[in-house]
């Protein structure tokens, strides 16, 4: 008789994800931090060990605060755009209504297309002549703006663009608000609570962890993670305005051969990211948002 084979434990299941968590982001994420410290092209075999010289470069580069500036101004527009329309539509969407789950498809639908071909149709959104943005501008007498010319104006098309993929989140929020207990609206209605009454004192203190987890992902995907638009909208122009960090690294380390000075930027855009999130994080402990 052949005996039966033990149940799978939780660690072999997990065992293939940290397997390649360990190989794709672990590995890569030291190497990073041993190449900050070298003189690495990419080029060459056998970097040299340069101590702080990186560091000394780093302080002294201006077109490095230039990109500080342009990621943190961009962070601080787009998280609250993207996150509002998210849980806005999310919590709008989730009733049952007439034509809903078309309206659904269509505020996920943005989110399914290739960051490229979405920024290229951005491309025509925005183009000051015949662009569909600036005629419906027109039709309020209003002459229009040259928006990837103009340093603020470039810097609000990269997020109209990003305000648009917000699929992720919207789905999160919509599942969330579909699984609150009814009864839960019911009982408020029964006391006199209205729909917005409901919305403080239920719905957004029901889904708040939710809420700050969408937060989170979205102050990272923000920062990090807004390459294409730039690069294929502005390219960083104009004057450095969307020139943000991970534009700045790919032209660091494919453009100037930079890779040791790329990996230095690169930790230092990590150690933002952390610093923004546990900011966050001790923020929403202070106001015991999840309490």
């Amino acid at each position: 008789m052949t005996r039966p084979r033990p149940a799978l434990t939780g660690w072999a299941f997990l065992a293939p994800y940290a397997i390649a968590v360990a190989l794709l982001v672990a590995v890569p994420a030291l190497l990073n931090v041993g190449y900050a410290f070298t003189d690495h092209t990419g080029l060459t075999r056998d970097p040299q060990f340069v101590g702080l010289a990186n560091v000394r470069r780093m302080l002294d580069d201006r077109f490095l605060l230039d990109s500080l500036q342009a990621s943190l101004f961009h962070v601080s527009l787009a998280v609250p755009v993207r996150f509002v329309a998210a849980v806005g539509l999310g919590l709008l969407l989730a009733a049952p209504r007439p034509g809903g789950r078309w309206f659904r498809t269509a505020v996920y639908l943005p989110t399914v297309i290739p960051d490229v071909a979405l920024a290229v149709l951005f491309l025509w959104v925005l183009n000051p002549l015949y662009g569909p943005l600036n005629q419906l501008l027109g039709l309020f007498g209003h002459a229009g703006y040259n928006w990837l010319a103009d340093p603020t104006t470039a810097r609000i098309g990269v997020v109209l663009m990003l305000a648009f993929p917000i699929g992720e989140g919207f789905v999160v929020v919509l599942a969330a608000r579909r699984l609150l207990d009814g009864r839960l609206y019911e009982a408020a209605a029964l006391e006199g609570c209205g729909p917005f009454g409901q919305l403080r004192r239920l719905t957004l203190p029901l889904l708040a962890p939710v809420l700050v987890l969408l937060a989170v992902r979205d102050i990272i995907l923000t920062l990090q993670v807004n390459f294409v638009p730039a690069y294929v909208l502005t390219d960083g122009r104009p004057a450095n305005a969307t020139l943000y960090l991970p534009v700045y690294i790919f032209d660091q380390v494919f453009e100037f051969s930079g890779f040791a000075y790329g990996s230095l930027v690169t930790i230092l855009l990590m150690l933002i990211t952390a610093v923004i999130i546990t900011g966050l994080l001790l923020l929403v402990r202070r106001w015991r948002v999840l309490r």
